[in-house]
């Protein structure tokens, strides 16, 4: 994976890492998304992660010159740290993005990613290929008060 942040004061070594390469065709978002979910299996953040590799994937397809060519692939990328945050990311072929407005006030699949993930970037070139990646925090377990805390003292008889 190329560079991103990482959570504050962070140490924890990735217990899983696996990457996919795909053809950039519209067909394979859906394979996108179910190979992520395999490769997450009961993850506490994978609806998220899947949810927003679905939008990486997408504007790959959509916005990347180079990977729309005949031929053209994207490379999608999982990073889990157990217990602590996860982070995917969506390698095109580079060439410039070509953007398009959504004049309608559809919220645009990147800010679906700011909405779920904790940090997201972008990093690579036009020449070497964009890399777009974001961080899944792992959801902590709320404090369930213990079942004997709601219950009523017993009634002597």
């Amino acid at each position: 994976m190329r560079q991103r942040a990482t959570q504050p004061g962070t140490t924890s070594a990735p217990s899983l890492t696996s990457s996919c390469t795909l053809p950039a065709d519209a067909s394979q978002v859906g394979e996108a998304r179910r190979w992520l979910a395999r490769n997450l299996g009961d993850c506490p953040a994978a609806n998220d992660a899947i949810l927003c590799i679905s939008e990486l994937v997408t504007n790959t397809i959509l916005h990347s010159s180079n990977s729309r060519k005949p031929g053209g692939t994207f490379t999608i990328r999982a990073e889990v740290h157990a217990g602590d945050y996860l982070c995917i990311d969506v390698e095109d072929n580079g060439g410039p993005w070509e953007n398009h407005a959504h004049r309608d006030g559809r919220p645009h699949g990147l800010d679906i990613v700011n909405a779920l993930a904790a940090d997201w970037g972008v990093d690579g070139d036009p020449l070497t290929g964009w890399v777009v990646w974001a961080r899944l925090d792992w959801p902590q377990p709320t404090a369930a008060s213990p079942a004997s805390s709601t219950r009523q003292p017993a009634q002597g008889k």
